[in-house]
């Protein structure tokens, strides 16, 4: 780093843990980190603020095992599957978490810096990076019981005898925000007696206590071990749930948006380019409050989007997603959106709140459990309980409508997916959803977890069986995804950064605009979410506005001058581009 960039940086540091911690911490603690970021040799790639991304980047999702082979390891096994059907239409790979673990599939950390050997080594990661970018899992909030932290804590060890929570008697915990129905205290045993540590998630989680610099301290060093493994991109973890003051919810709270910024500034000082992901399963607006002001996250997960665009397919009525659209898809500069409809873990219901009527929720829900899901609650602080996720195969989450089940899941799955391809931001696609994974019903049965039901470890030679045959859904969904992920890429106008118009149609069209940066592509996207044909009538907010000869991207539709009606058949999408001459 160049001098005066490093004084600016040790500035910007010293004011986040001023923030923190007070003045008497901020000198040493501000001197300890600029020393760790520079035994940290900056990477520098040549990206720049605006080219953190384009219309070409996509990201898959996946766990290193989510393909198994008896001959090799499950992460070399994953190399060459995204190698053979992945390069060029995925641009990045989120690796979900890869170390050695106790529970909650990864999430549940024992050690940060070492790969779990059951799934490979650094190399074979290193051999993927080679061919994709790569995102890593901070696991931040919390590490495993068997992690050498806690087993210090136990025996009232330095250093991690201190790096976890133990309320007084007496702390008024009542406001806070539970994500799941296990205890928020779990006794544990120790050299020093008894005590009640802090567990968010489960008894096996541990919360990290990060009123204690020390703590901090040892997460910036993983953050930058990370980016030296070649991590483009970070995902911050149940960030939400950092930062814990009694008598408060525990969630979002000031200092957990300061420690955001702090990371933000130590990833750009490193590593020219990286990018920091939020991830905060919670209503919208707090969900979003993780931007800031440009200075904290690059990117935000679009929670809100997996649900909304569910309802509206299973109730055929694109009112409350076109209302939360116009309102709430906006960004600040230099920031963009994870567009996704399906991830690791179940669909939210929190971000529907404030969105969708309780009615709404409710029937949707009833729906979801008819198509084999199944439903997760949380523990208010009221003492009553409220829905957080459905557990559900997204696949399988539109093979019906609120009428039941029918024959047009294939349609209506190809609808959420290009609407998630065409709205703004960058997607993102589970390997499960690519894959057309249904429910898997007897990994819930051995694990006796309902997030398994949509974590199913696919056979090698199973699934390449399947992807040969083209009358399989494996075959059908994985190849037009790629061929819709492929036009995406060539369009200016789906940039992550280009303008996006968000139409009203009526209550059975989604559609916007999209206008790319240098001006010189308009797209239309028009998605009908009924099983019935419609009609869209190109007057009022169309009018005008097709003039000359435009052609579906799709699906090769002619659209010649300004007819005064086109007709869309049941779930069909177009995305209507100017007709080169």
């Amino acid at each position: 780093m160049r001098t005066k960039n490093n004084q600016q940086l040790q500035f910007r540091i010293e004011k986040r843990v001023n923030k923190l911690y007070g003045t008497e911490e901020a000198s040493w603690l501000t001197e300890r980190i600029i020393a760790e970021i520079s035994s940290c040799s900056p990477c520098h790639e040549g990206y720049e603020r605006r080219r953190l991304w384009n219309q070409s980047t996509v990201v898959l999702i996946t766990y290193a095992d989510s393909i198994r082979a008896v001959d090799d390891s499950p992460l070399a096994t994953l190399r060459l599957f995204l190698e053979r059907h992945l390069s060029g239409y995925t641009s990045v790979v989120h690796l979900l978490p890869f170390f050695p673990y106790s529970s909650d599939d990864g999430f549940a950390v024992i050690d940060y810096l070492q790969v779990n050997p059951e799934l490979g080594n650094w190399n074979d990661i290193e051999n993927i990076g080679r061919s994709f970018e790569l995102m890593f899992d901070l696991v931040i909030n919390h590490v495993s019981r068997q992690h050498r932290w806690f087993q210090q804590f136990i025996a009232g060890e330095e250093p991690g005898k201190d790096y976890f929570i133990t309320p007084p008697a007496g702390a008024d915990l009542n406001h806070v925000v539970r994500p799941r129905e296990s205890a928020l205290l779990t006794p544990i045993k120790t050299a020093g007696g008894e005590f009640k540590v802090w567990t968010t998630f489960s008894a096996d989680q541990v919360d990290g206590d990060f009123s204690n610099p020390q703590v901090l301290l040892e997460y910036i060093r993983i953050l930058l071990s990370y980016l030296r493994r070649g991590a483009r991109l970070i995902r911050l973890d149940a960030i939400a749930f950092l930062w814990k003051e009694w008598g408060t919810s525990c969630l979002n709270l000031p200092q957990t948006h300061e420690v955001v910024r702090l990371f933000r500034d130590i990833v750009e000082a490193v590593r020219q380019g990286s990018i920091l992901l939020t991830e905060t399963n919670v209503p919208h607006q707090q969900n979003i409050s993780y931007f800031g002001n440009s200075d904290e996250a690059n990117m935000v997960y679009q929670f809100s989007l997996a649900p909304l665009l569910l309802h509206g397919l299973y109730r055929g009525n694109s009112h409350y997603l076109t209302e939360w659209a116009r309102s709430c898809c906006l960004t600040p500069p230099g920031c963009t959106f994870l567009n996704f409809t399906a991830s690791h873990d179940g669909i939210g219901m929190r971000p529907l709140e404030g969105l969708l009527p309780q009615g709404e929720v409710d029937l949707l829900l009833k729906g979801m459990e008819q198509f084999g899901g199944l439903v997760s609650y949380r523990n208010n602080p009221d003492g009553s309980k409220s829905a957080y996720e459905i557990n559900i195969s997204y696949f399988d989450a539109l093979k019906g409508t609120w009428m039941g089940a029918d024959s047009w899941q294939l349609a209506r799955f190809f609808l959420a997916q290009t609407l998630m391809l065409g709205l703004r931001g960058i997607p993102a696609f589970y390997i499960h959803s690519l894959l057309a994974t249904e429910n898997d019903h007897r990994g819930v049965t051995r694990s006796g977890r309902a997030r398994m039901i949509n974590r199913h470890k696919w056979d090698r030679d199973e699934l390449e069986e399947l992807l040969d045959d083209p009358q399989t859904n494996q075959a059908i969904v994985f190849n037009e995804l790629r061929r819709r992920i492929d036009i995406r890429k060539q369009q200016l106008a789906f940039h992550p950064d280009a303008r996006q118009e968000i139409l009203f149609l009526g209550d059975h069209l989604f559609g916007f605009w999209r206008h790319s940066p240098d001006g010189s592509q308009r797209i239309l996207a028009v998605h009908n979410l009924t099983d019935q044909q419609r009609t869209l009538f190109l007057d009022g907010p169309l009018d005008g506005q097709l003039r000359g000869d435009w052609i579906g991207l799709l699906t090769g539709e002619k659209v010649r001058g300004i007819p005064s009606t086109l007709t869309l058949p049941p779930y069909h999408v177009l995305w209507l581009s100017p007709e080169e001459h």
